[in-house]
């Protein structure tokens, strides 16, 4: 038996790319075979099928979001993290000419109300997103850094919907006014703290 050649989470990050610039249901498994740049019967014999690739490319974004999640961990006071995080999600938002926003709310948006596996995928995703958000404002609590009147859970939800609806926005706001919408929604998000 011949082993394998490549790695398969080069293979996913690779097809996690085309999924990201064109949607579960517009990317075709030729689309998957050249930008990954395996054959058909490899993809397959990998990953399934298409589902099963695009599975594994919700899994490995997480790697992605990563340093979104080890910033609120860091050192600082909670709502200036939280200022730098919704900045870096207009920075991320404005500097992609091709809009892709966020590969899990695209995920969202496309499929997860009627894929359970996806839906699962979306949820970690959050929920990972959410428990730091979480630790941040507990933390700016005990600190008398804040002084919210919501529980952290339900403020840290508010916030990943924020940052999700970021992503939303910009995809569908006029370019000219992209920027002013996004530093809108940040100034009314950070007078909830």
């Amino acid at each position: 038996m011949r082993t394998k050649e490549f790695e398969p989470d080069e293979i996913a990050d690779a097809a996690m790319n085309v999924f990201w610039q064109r949607g579960y249901a517009a990317t075709s498994i030729q689309d998957l075979v050249e930008g990954t740049g395996l054959s058909r019967s490899s993809l397959y014999s990998t990953f399934e099928n298409k589902q099963g690739l695009y599975q594994k490319a919700l899994q490995r974004y997480e790697a992605v979001t990563t340093a979104n999640v080890e910033l609120l961990a860091g050192p600082g006071s909670p709502k200036d993290l939280i200022r730098q995080l919704l900045m870096r999600i207009v920075a991320d938002e404005l500097g992609d000419p091709q809009q892709r926003g966020c590969l899990v709310a695209n995920a969202t948006l496309e499929l997860a109300a009627h894929d359970e596996a996806v839906a699962a995928l979306v949820a970690h995703n959050f929920q990972r997103l959410q428990k730091a958000l979480e630790k941040l404002l507990q933390r700016g609590l005990q600190s008398g850094e804040l002084a919210i009147g919501k529980s952290p859970r339900a403020m840290a939800r508010f916030f990943v919907n924020t940052m999700q609806g970021l992503r939303v926005l910009s995809k569908g706001s006029p370019t000219q006014q992209r920027r002013q919408c996004l530093l809108d929604v940040i100034d009314v998000a950070l007078g909830t703290l």
